[in-house]
């Protein structure tokens, strides 16, 4: 620590009187200043830092010990944790202290596209995977996966079944919702969405997903660019939501499970970077609803709808804080009203910005080309109060070490080789809440072993980092979603 000049000046003069008169001077040391390296933010809906205590919330992590690109996490009822990615449904039922591969010959035995589901009312666990680019094998579980069944879901004269997703939600009256109110069959609608070169395609079941008996294209409606899109989400009234892959943020739901379906834009103050990844919805106990993106700046961005989709925000909230310089995967689900979590990759590493990127240009924080020595992070935003006015978010970075080293590929036209692809994490993390509002946090880890070691001391690099290792963030101990209720160590307790 440097002292000022005339403070240094009067020090020198008083040590030298001291020794004229016999007396040896007397120096105190000045305390070692540590910074401390920042985690956790209190913010405002510009991202700015407020001055106010953050949410208590701590979290336990659990390595599932398997790859888990592009995970999909679900919590049934007995509190039974499945994680899929790849071809393995992996269950644990201590709170992620051991895990297991509960598969058997019912389901599929490779995949090109993995997606997982856990219906929150009937407990029904889905583990789908893309088959070679042509059809879907859909697998099923009634008990907390002790036994499977399954089915294939052909995709139908037009070559290319991708993207595929699945969810489950209520009946409405009418039309489709009174041919599933009275079928005896199941008494969710399930929802299978996925993209074809035409556009995007969903179906909905009458006998829990089992089959698919009606549904087809969405006919012009934001569907183009191939038809990528994100997650499925089913509100409490029935309004179920996709939200495609386009330049400007926008949503298309349906109110009749599935029959119709039309489209609001929101988010254009934010943007969109290009190339992008998918946007999501998550809708609370009164079908309020929350869409969370990636803006044109990289930071994280939300728009709210009171009104079942119908109208949405006209100003965009940032929820992550300025400090997060680039982000990518974000992630929802809310409890009661105002009460959200969103998980996102996203990295700090604001000296690097103007650098040269991957291709020699200057880094504008799009992680597609970040630096080599970028790194990035998991982290979670909480609010309790996201309905409000001016709401508040606390966010925690999760990580110790990165969960990536480098460019990470955001559009797999243009992926690279440094060291390996650069598309190891694939398209998505995932985040869901169980029947106590707890929430479950689903991540791919690209740097691990030597890699996580070297990251710690600063010369981790890009070709390090590739691996894909599923892993697990729980809350342990803090607020739940659901209003009025606590979230208090290991569940199972």
């Amino acid at each position: 620590m440097r002292l000022m000049p005339v403070l240094l000046s009067l020090l020198m003069t008083t040590a030298f009187l001291s020794g004229c008169i016999g007396n040896e001077p007397e120096v105190e040391e000045e305390p070692e200043v540590v910074m401390e390296d920042q985690r956790i933010w209190v913010t405002d809906k510009y991202g700015n830092e407020l001055s106010l205590p953050p949410i208590d919330m701590d979290f336990k992590f659990s390595n599932v010990g398997e790859d888990g690109p592009e995970p999909s996490i679900g919590i049934t009822s007995s509190g039974c944790m499945f994680f899929i990615a790849m071809e393995k449904p992996m269950r644990s039922c201590d709170f992620g202290e051991s895990w297991e591969n509960t598969a058997d010959i019912t389901q599929a035995p490779f995949t090109s596209d993995p997606y997982g589901w856990v219906d929150p009312v009937t407990d029904r666990v889905f583990n789908i995977h893309m088959m070679g680019l042509e059809s879907t094998w859909i697998g099923w579980s009634d008990n907390d996966g002790e036994s499977w069944l399954g089915n294939p879901h052909d995709s139908g004269p037009i070559p290319l079944n991708d993207h595929i997703k699945l969810a489950s939600g209520p009946w409405v009256d009418g039309l489709y919702g009174g041919i599933g109110q009275v079928s005896p069959a199941y008494e969710e609608a399930v929802y299978f969405c996925y993209n074809k070169l035409a556009g995007i395609f969903c179906h909905t079941s009458f006998n829990g997903g089992a089959t698919f008996e009606v549904g087809g294209q969405i006919i012009g409606l934001a569907t183009t660019g191939a038809g990528l899109h994100g997650a499925i989400t089913s509100a409490p009234d029935g309004t179920v939501y996709v939200t495609p892959r386009v330049a400007t943020p926008m949503v298309i739901f349906s109110k009749d499970n599935g029959l119709t379906w039309d489209t609001r834009e929101m988010g254009q103050d934010a943007g969109t970077p290009n190339p992008r990844k998918n946007t999501e919805v998550s809708t609370d106990t009164e079908s309020n609803a929350y869409h969370v993106w990636t803006g044109s700046d990289f930071g994280i961005y939300l728009s709210r709808s009171t009104d079942s989709g119908d109208t949405w925000d006209s100003e965009s909230l940032r929820i992550s804080p300025m400090n997060v310089i680039s982000s990518t995967f974000p992630q929802t689900d809310a409890g009661d009203p105002g009460r959200f979590a969103v998980t996102y990759l996203g990295s700090e590493n604001a000296s690097l910005l103007n650098t040269s990127n991957i291709d020699g240009q200057p880094w504008d924080g799009n992680p597609h080309y970040a630096p080599g020595n970028t790194s990035y992070h998991l982290y979670v935003t909480y609010s309790l109060n996201a309905l409000d006015e001016n709401p508040t978010f606390t966010t925690i970075r999760l990580t110790d070490d990165p969960v990536q080293v480098g460019s990470m590929c955001m559009n797999s036209g243009d992926c690279r080789d440094i060291g390996g692809s650069n598309r190891n994490l694939l398209d998505f993390n995932d985040l869901h809440i169980d029947r106590e509002g707890r929430v479950y946090i689903a991540f791919a880890d690209g740097c691990t072993g030597a890699c996580a070691t070297e990251a710690l001391n600063g010369s981790a690099t890009a070709e390090m980092s590739r691996t894909k290792t599923g892993g697990v963030y729980m809350l342990l101990n803090g607020p739940s979603l659901y209003d009025g209720m606590e979230v208090m160590s290991d569940p199972l307790m």
